[in-house]
């Protein structure tokens, strides 16, 4: 299998693919410094690139490479991996439901997407069937619509077949390889199906004539299995040459991926946890590590610099910073905004949040009022953290602890992913368990790994002798 590799996961991944005897290709020039290995310009059969936000990664290729690539990147037992379904260039019939300021919603059937007006040739109105493809799949923890365009494009290696265009082009700055290329493609025997126009991407003038062909052959198989002289029938999905799998690591993981990256090169302790949390706080993981030889880099057996990172980047008392509930489906519940009142070196933050009135609070069965203050203690790395309710006149209505995956404390928010189980303690000191039931239905929709029940289970079990 040839994977190609791109983001602030690169190192340890390449190392992990590498040692499972796959090919890593078009490989960046740090990559091919750091590596004794030759990294060849080929065509790839998945594509693993970090995630906007750092917390993960999109894998998009051949569904079963995705699936082979998966494997490799379950890391630990905080590892979420969850398929799309509006992967990649997927095509779909849609029918559009409604028009915002800059495009349109439509829906796909099992999925959402946004289309926006300048993407359309036309005027788009609400009932519209249009024919549409995935431009930009969206992780499912993130709060957006995949992107959609009305351009139907297929894609193998370096080779994109666009259509309703003609010709060859090459992405390329260098226009004298740009020409060569074109000029060989002619020698490759292979012509574009009618109708459909060729482009290379950079990495096709570094490739020879056999991989070329190879990309070029399988772009017009998929091109050709388009049934696209089939009326626009929304809404269903008519092909997907490729599968897209989202996969999010928690901090066990991160830490797991430090260890493949320090056998290859210079690592600090949190390396992957740090650079997770900021554009700046990646660039800062750089420095030190540019600057430093081995020995002045803290080492895996140095504790995590909570401290140091958090009086750089954040949060700090006086931050507010957002409570990110991941759901073992993929799904991210703002809880809300918080204070942080506190700041402990062992990694706990405390954090105030103002509640409003309406309803009742989860599992405790008393109503949440006006004036009611929740205050919350999360530490860096446990796997559970509480909240303490008090009414306005500062008595306690209850206390929920929520068993999580290890908490993340972000310079803008706390991020885990919920397990389910969780325990309360009511205003009159009882103490119950719940939800044990849906971690188990999570168990067995293949959600929730058996290990990371078995973490739940064991920490909620503590939590009801402790509390």
């Amino acid at each position: 299998m040839n994977v190609r590799i791109r983001g602030i996961y690169t190192t340890a991944l390449t190392h992990r693919f590498l040692d499972a005897d796959h090919a890593v290709v078009d490989a960046s020039a740090p990559i091919r410094d750091r590596f004794d290995a030759s990294f060849e310009t080929e065509p790839y059969d998945v594509r693993v690139e970090t995630t906007r936000d750092r917390q993960g990664v999109e894998a998009t290729g051949d569904p079963e490479a995705v699936a082979t690539a998966v494997d490799h990147l379950d890391a630990t037992r905080d590892t979420f991996a969850w398929p799309a379904t509006a992967p990649r260039d997927a095509v779909f019939d849609a029918r559009v439901t409604e028009t915002l300021g800059r495009g349109a919603v439509c829906d796909l059937g099992d999925a959402e997407g946004f289309l926006p007006f300048d993407a359309a040739a036309d005027h788009v109105s609400v009932g519209d069937h249009r024919r549409v493809r995935v431009a930009e799949p969206v992780a499912p923890w993130v709060d957006r619509r995949p992107v959609l365009d009305t351009d139907l494009r297929v894609r193998a290696g370096p080779a994109t077949l666009v259509h309703g265009e003609s010709g060859v082009t090459v992405d390329t700055r260098d226009e004298a390889a740009g020409r060569e290329l074109a000029g060989m493609t002619e020698l490759l025997g292979i012509d574009p199906p009618a109708g459909w126009g060729l482009r290379w991407d950079e990495a096709a003038t570094d490739a020879d004539m056999g991989r070329l062909e190879a990309a070029l052959s399988q772009a017009a198989e998929r091109a050709e299995a388009l049934p696209l002289d089939e009326a626009v029938e929304p809404v269903r999905r008519l092909a997907a040459p490729g599968a897209t799998t989202w996969v999010w690591f928690g901090r066990e993981a991160r830490f797991e991926l430090d260890a493949d990256r320090r056998a290859v090169t210079t690592t600090m302790t949190g390396h992957h946890r740090v650079k997770a949390a900021s554009a700046d706080a990646s660039r800062a993981v750089d420095l030190v590590e540019a600057l430093s030889d081995d020995d002045a880099v803290p080492a895996a057996a140095d504790a995590f610099p909570f401290e140091a990172v958090t009086d750089t980047f954040g949060p700090v008392v006086g931050d507010d910073v957002r409570l990110e509930h991941g759901k073992p489906d993929g799904r991210l519940i703002v809880l809300g905004r918080a204070e942080v009142t506190d700041r402990d070196p062992d990694g706990t933050l405390t954090l105030r949040r103002e509640m409003t009135a309406g309803g009742t609070y989860d599992a405790l069965g008393v109503d949440r009022e006006a004036g009611d203050v929740a205050t919350t203690k999360v530490r860096e790395g446990r796997w559970w953290y509480p909240t303490v309710y008090r009414g306005a006149d500062g008595e306690r209505k209850g206390t929920y602890v929520n068993v999580c995956t290890p908490v993340e404390c972000f310079p803008d928010a706390v991020r885990y992913i919920d397990l389910h189980v969780d325990v309360v303690k009511g205003p009159d000191g009882a103490v119950r368990r719940v939800d044990d039931d849906e971690l188990d239905a999570a168990v067995e929709a293949g959600l929730v790994s058996a290990a990371a029940a078995e973490k739940a289970r064991s920490v909620a079990s503590g939590l009801v002798e402790a509390i």
